[in-house]
């Protein structure tokens, strides 16, 4: 049954984690992030929930740019550590031995291991309580295309990490029960 409560109720997940990344001149970080989503398809943007008090604010609002990247399964390990990690003790790609290539039109990181990822310039930044939304337009797309089926990941060759918190997670790939829900055209 369902009961009233003044108490804030969490409940985003499970879900996709977004590793963020962004540089300003030579520091670089990496930082997960539960709360993010695309905005609008054409043109395409994309948001995510930034804490002003976290490394990543400061290097998205010096350099205006900011990646968005997705990592199968076999890397939730790097989710993990981005987020218990703080890059102001210092690099965490080094520290946690991720690879990653200079972005085509930003300066932010991309990984390498990453089955879809997102280079972004910032278009807006508004304050909403404690965090920060922080929306870019996508200049560029990465993607491993032998782990998608069209525009969808493909479930045979991916799986996807589904965050439940506490570093739980859902592993979703072609054995995960699927249900399509058909309406009735009456």
């Amino acid at each position: 049954m369902l009961k009233s409560t003044d108490q804030t109720v969490l409940h985003c997940y499970p879900g996709l984690i977004a590793l963020v990344t962004a540089k300003d001149k030579d520091v670089q970080n990496i930082m997960a992030a539960g709360w993010h989503s695309y905005i609008s398809y054409d043109p395409p943007i994309y948001g995510v929930a930034v804490a002003k008090e976290r490394f990543t604010h400061h290097l998205i609002k010096n350099s205006n740019e900011f990646a968005i990247n997705f990592v199968p399964a076999e890397y939730a390990h790097y989710i993990e550590a981005s987020g218990k990690f703080s890059g102001s003790d210092g690099d965490k790609f080094e520290k946690m031995d991720i690879p990653w290539k200079k972005g085509e039109v930003t300066n932010s990181p991309i990984l390498v291991d990453a089955y879809v990822a997102y280079e972004c310039e910032v278009l807006d930044i508004n304050s909403y309580g404690d965090h920060d939304w922080i929306v870019g337009n996508i200049k560029k797309f990465h993607q491993d295309e032998a782990k998608f089926d069209g525009m969808l990941p493909n479930l045979n060759a991916l799986q996807l990490p589904l965050y439940l918190g506490q570093s739980k997670y859902l592993i979703a790939d072609s054995s995960t029960s699927k249900k399509e829900i058909v309406l009735d055209k009456k």
